[in-house]
C-alpha cells in the first residue's frame, strides 16, 4: 500500500487549467521530485497535497484514504501525519526557535505537554541548531531558518514530509548541506519526502524517483528517476531543464 497515492488529478484556478491527468504513487522512505519550469504548477499541486487547495477532478489518497472526500475530523487526522518546509519558512517572527519548532505539538496535542520542550530540543539537536533555542527568526540567515522550518516539520513524527523549494536563496554551500541534512533526516525517520524543486543538484542527489510537469501541454510528460529522465526522456523541455548545467558550460 502506498503512503500517498494522486489518481487522475485535475488542478484550476477558476476556468483556468493548471495540470489535469497528474498520477503518482510514493512508498515510505521514498523521495519524489515534483520537477518543471516556473509557471507549471509544482506550487499548485503542493498546496493540493497538503490541503490548501482543493481539485477541480481527481483524489488525493493518504493510506488509500480519500483526503478531500473525507469529513473534517478526518482530514484533520490525516493532516496531522504530514510536515512542511515552505519556501521562506515561515517562522512566527514574535516566536523563538524552540516556541515556533513546538507550535505543532501544541496543535496537535498527541503528546504530552511535559514533553513538548523535549521533542522540540531533539528535533533542532537533528538540524544543528540546538544553540538556536532562544533567539528570534530575525537573528537567523536564510540557511538558519531553513533548518528551524524543517525541524518544526519533523518534530511530530510524521510519516510524509513535504519540502517546498527548500534550496532556494541558498548559496551553494549551504545548499549542499540542506540536501545531506535532508538524507539524513529520511535515514532517521523513515518518512517519505516529497521536494518541489527546481535546482538540479538538489535533484540528483536526492530524488528517488518524480513527475516532470509542462507549462504548455499543462500535464505531466515523464514520470521515473530524474537520471532516467535525462538519459532517456528526449522530450525538448526535458532535455532543456535536466540538462540545462552542461548547456551553461558550453
Amino acid at each position: 500500500m502506498s503512503l500517498l497515492g494522486v489518481r487522475d488529478l485535475r488542478l484550476q484556478y477558476g476556468p483556468t487549467l493548471i495540470q489535469e491527468g497528474i498520477d503518482f504513487d510514493i512508498e515510505p522512505g521514498t523521495i519524489y521530485a515534483v520537477m518543471g519550469g516556473s509557471g507549471c504548477g509544482k506550487s499548485t499541486l503542493l498546496k493540493c497535497l497538503i490541503g490548501l487547495l482543493e481539485p477541480a477532478a481527481g483524489q488525493v489518497l493518504y493510506r488509500e484514504q480519500d483526503y478531500w472526500a473525507s469529513n473534517e475530523a478526518t482530514r484533520n487526522q490525516l493532516r496531522a501525519d504530514i510536515g512542511v518546509l515552505f519556501q521562506s519558512a515561515a517562522l512566527w517572527s514574535s516566536m523563538t526557535v524552540l516556541e515556533n519548532v513546538m507550535l505543532p505539538l501544541q496543535v496537535q496535542d498527541t503528546l504530552p505537554k511535559d514533553q513538548h520542550e523535549a521533542r522540540a530540543l531533539e528535533a533542532l539537536e537533528w538540524v544543528g541548531m540546538a544553540e538556536a533555542r532562544d533567539r528570534l527568526p530575525a537573528d537567523l540567515s536564510g540557511g538558519m531558518k531553513k533548518r528551524v522550518g524543517l525541524a518544526r516539520a519533523i518534530v511530530a513524527r510524521p510519516h510524509l514530509l513535504f519540502l517546498d523549494e527548500p534550496s532556494a536563496g541558498l548559496d551553494p554551500i549551504s545548499s549542499v548541506k540542506l540536501d545531506r541534512l535532508i538524507l539524513d533526516i529520511r535515514e532517521r525517520t523513515e518518512a517519505a519526502i516529497v521536494i518541489v524543486t527546481h535546482e538540479l543538484p538538489s535533484i540528483y542527489a536526492l530524488a528517488d524517483d518524480g513527475i516532470f510537469l509542462d507549462a504548455d501541454l499543462k500535464r505531466p510528460i515523464a514520470h521515473g528517476k530524474p537520471t532516467q529522465m535525462r538519459d532517456t526522456v528526449m522530450h525538448p523541455t526535458v532535455q532543456a531543464f535536466m540538462r540545462r548545467q552542461e548547456i551553461d558550460t558550453l
